[in-house]
């Protein structure tokens, strides 16, 4: 399942680079091989955007898919790669949920609703918490605050691959996107992955890193850096 994620991922990142919103990304568009290689399709909705990573497309009437539409495309009828990404963590959940149908019953206007008041789906059963947690970050308030379409789970930038493959603290932070808080990590003796695992919510707050966002995103990647040491040393055996 991670691996059919991962090929909608890249065709989502293929859109965005060639300045695409798709803005009806669902699982009911998404086409499937017999070798469960994914391809997204339906581009009814689809726009070209300005070469601008923050351009917006907007639109003045037609139906909207609400269940997989970020809030600002909703109330103010903005799309962007962003808004994609919002979508991309609906389907997220809906292919770890095995085709569950987002909110279950709840009515459109039920949605918005509990979307407003901080509201986002639980996760599926069985579901990995870093897979549930990069769903959480594609449904952040703030559009600014969500993954790139380049790093939602591709290879590089994804938090699990990026702390399986890290060299440097430096390296690390480029990685996950966080490298605005280098020197804050330098300067706090912060230099090694090593010491970086034992990192609490705490000692994020205490460095400077105030946004809840970004604190649960570096800790979601820190985690899997510290799975990454245990599995590691767990294979070592005394020769």
């Amino acid at each position: 399942m991670v691996g059919i994620l991962r090929g909608i991922a890249s065709g989502m990142k293929y859109l965005s680079d060639m300045s695409y919103v798709h803005r009806d990304l669902a699982a009911r568009n998404i086409l499937v091989n017999s070798n469960l290689v994914c391809k997204v399709s339906d581009f009814g909705m689809s726009r070209v955007l300005e070469d601008d990573p923050e351009a917006a497309y907007t639109t003045r009437g037609g139906k909207i898919p609400i269940r997989w539409t970020a809030p600002e495309a909703i109330a103010y009828r903005k799309f962007t790669s962003a808004s994609d990404v919002w979508s991309y963590g609906v389907v997220m959940w809906e292919v770890m949920s095995y085709g569950e149908r987002p909110y279950w019953d709840m009515s459109n206007q039920d949605v918005i609703k509990a979307i407003d008041e901080g509201y986002r789906l639980p996760p599926p059963m069985d579901c990995p918490v870093a897979l549930h947690q990069l769903m959480l970050d594609c449904w952040q308030r703030e559009r600014a605050d969500r993954p790139k379409p380049s790093t939602t789970l591709l290879e590089p930038g994804s938090p699990e691959a990026a702390s399986s493959s890290v060299g440097t603290v430096e390296d690390w932070l480029q990685a996950i996107g966080m490298e605005k808080y280098r020197d804050n990590f330098t300067a706090a003796g912060y230099t090694s992955p090593e010491a970086v695992v034992h990192m609490t919510q705490e000692d994020m707050g205490r460095i400077g890193i105030s946004s809840s966002a970004h604190q649960n995103k570096i800790l979601t990647s820190v985690q899997g850096m510290l799975s990454q040491m245990q599995q590691m040393q767990g294979r070592m055996v005394p020769v």
